[in-house]
């Protein structure tokens, strides 16, 4: 069955709303890029609109803001994720995420399924 991203159909007490149309096109959603430790794939999405998102499925570096200067690293693994918990197993990465470099840890500041790169501030 597709996902939807409207409101829920039941109500806060527990009832239901009345039924008044059914699911559109523009409000199905898509399935979570989960974004892994590994050689860089990206992928081009077209999104509503025409305008193209670039999903990164794979990535390697990461894009460091120290003050005013930037810095590229290695990713290494995951070390925390408070998004989910089985993530780090997974080596997975999202914003708020806390990854190992090799020049220290880093968190996440962007979201590399909607960017297409990963950035972040030292830790």
């Amino acid at each position: 069955m597709a996902r939807s991203q409207r409101r829920s159909n039941k109500k806060e007490t527990g009832t239901s709303y009345n039924k008044d149309r059914k699911k559109r096109k523009f409000e199905l959603e898509r399935p979570a890029s989960l974004t892994r430790v590994g050689e860089n794939k990206v992928k081009k999405i077209r999104t509503l609109g025409g305008s193209l998102k670039n999903r990164a499925l794979q990535y390697s570096k990461v894009i460091i803001i120290d003050k005013k200067k930037k810095v590229i690293a290695n990713i290494l693994r995951v070390v925390e994720n408070k998004a989910n918990r089985h993530f780090v197993r997974m080596n997975v990465m999202t914003k708020g995420a806390i990854i190992e470099t090799d020049k220290g840890k880093v968190r996440i500041t962007n979201q590399p399924g909607q960017s297409g790169q990963i950035q972040g501030v030292f830790a």
